[in-house]
């Protein structure tokens, strides 16, 4: 699956973005999906995973729960994730990612397909 994420753009503290992720493929609703991110020097960091089909398994970074929501529609061969009271630390670039056996992961070793990142800017 090929993967593409969108939506990223410059907030102010306190604001809503939501980030769009296109997959081609037939199989999009057999994979795992999953948002990770990285800030400028930093490691990439996880912050949110869905599990496949209907995606009743969802996972958040402490930093990002009660803040962000990740959801999936099959239908449309996309992921989202809604990120709400944005913080300057959310600044970072934004990277969906895929795996190949349908379970929602924090780890990303277990994801084989990943999107080219989308630049989230949270200024205060």
């Amino acid at each position: 699956v090929q993967l593409q994420a969108s939506g990223g753009g410059l907030v102010q503290a306190g604001g809503s973005l939501r980030l769009s992720c296109a997959a081609s493929g037939r199989t999009f609703s057999d994979h795992g999906l999953a948002w990770f991110r990285q800030a400028t020097g930093q490691e990439r960091e996880f912050v949110s995973a869905i599990s496949r089909g209907t995606g009743t398994t969802k996972y958040y970074a402490d930093s990002v729960k009660g803040r962000f929501t990740i959801s999936r529609d099959n239908h449309q061969n996309t992921l989202y994730l809604q990120m709400n009271s944005l913080k300057t630390e959310d600044t970072a670039v934004y990277y969906c990612a895929a795996d190949n056996d349908g379970l929602a992961s924090r780890r990303a070793s277990r994801y084989a397909s990943w999107g080219r990142g989308t630049q989230v800017t949270v200024s205060s």
